[in-house]
């Protein structure tokens, strides 16, 4: 397949990456000197899972140049979807789709919005790793993993979706990286994110590592009250979650090194923009709107507005 990645950070390097090492013919969108780093040297990815080189890489800052291709992979940080949306028009042709893999669920629909329903995938990623210098991303941690599917709740004719949703299943399984194409993607990435928004917010404003929070009575509660308000809001929003999801979203917690700091927190920590927006405060607008109190959510989501907007200026 012919896979332009749009945004070639943590996420997009390293599946992105794993995709040219197996064979497919992959292009790279990125700028400044992570570009020019990644032209003169290729990409280099460090993992507990093996280390590799892709080189020569094909890279570019202008979406222009690439024409379309058969598969998007959106990578840039759920902030950014809807500026990126518009900037990828000229990768898509009449059989491109577009697999977003942000943290958050309101990606799709964003590009959607400017690209058409009937080209967007629901897609959800696990894996810790960003960029450490220009060139060179490191896989921290976290069992590489990738699921995306058909968003039905739509109500498109998506029958050209499905087969290139199954191509890019096949290319991914050629990869080693443990790829699932789940009967209801909608479902997966709410799971998901019951998971990030909550490690997310309250390691954010615990200033600490998931090991401290859910080790702590007070902090590992508010961990289960950050999921079940995301989950009240999921079943008023009409998402097919399982009754036992929140305590298999512990469980998964109780299972990360007790070192994870996930990328917002991080973001969050280094004085950067970051995705509060579109983790919990997500929660707090779709509680809202639909009726749902969610006042851990809003707790932090108002501590951390502050820090930022001082980050975006």
């Amino acid at each position: 397949m012919r896979i332009g990645v749009f945004g070639t950070g943590g996420v997009g390097g390293y599946f992105g990456g794993k995709l040219a090492q197996a064979g497919e013919d992959v292009i790279f969108l990125a700028r400044g000197e992570h570009l020019e780093a990644i032209r003169q040297s290729g990409l280099r990815v460090d993992s507990p899972k093996g280390d590799f080189h892709i080189m020569p890489a094909q890279a570019t800052a202008d979406p222009g140049v690439v024409g379309p291709v058969d598969c998007v992979l959106v990578g840039v940080k759920a902030w950014q979807v809807s500026d990126a949306a518009a900037a990828m028009i000229p990768l898509a042709g009449e059989q491109t789709v577009v697999l977003p893999l942000q943290n958050g669920v309101e990606a799709p629909g964003q590009l959607a919005a400017v690209l058409g329903a009937e080209h967007v995938l629901g897609g959800l990623c696990k894996i810790s790793a960003q960029v450490v210098e220009p060139g060179h991303i490191r896989h921290l941690g976290l069992e590489p993993y990738i699921a995306f599917g058909e968003v039905r709740e739509w109500g498109c004719s998506q029958a050209f979706t499905g087969e290139q949703a199954e191509r890019l299943r096949e290319a991914f399984s050629r990869t080693g990286v443990w790829v699932e194409t789940p009967g209801d993607i909608q479902a997966a990435m709410w799971e998901k994110f019951l998971f990030i928004a909550a490690i997310s917010g309250v390691g954010a404003v615990a200033r600490a590592p998931v090991g401290e929070v859910r080790f702590l009575a007070g902090s590992r509660r508010m961990l289960e009250q950050v999921i079940e308000e995301i989950y009240a809001v999921a079943l008023v929003k009409g998402v097919k979650l399982s009754d036992d999801v929140v305590a298999r979203t512990m469980a998964f917690v109780d299972g990360l090194p007790a070192g994870s700091l996930p990328s917002m927190q991080r973001d969050i920590l280094d004085g950067k923009p970051s995705e509060l927006e579109y983790q919990n405060g997500a929660v707090v607008r779709m509680g809202q709107e639909s009726g749902v109190p969610t006042p851990v959510n809003a707790f932090i989501y108002h501590s951390l507005l502050p820090q930022e907007r001082r980050a975006r200026g």
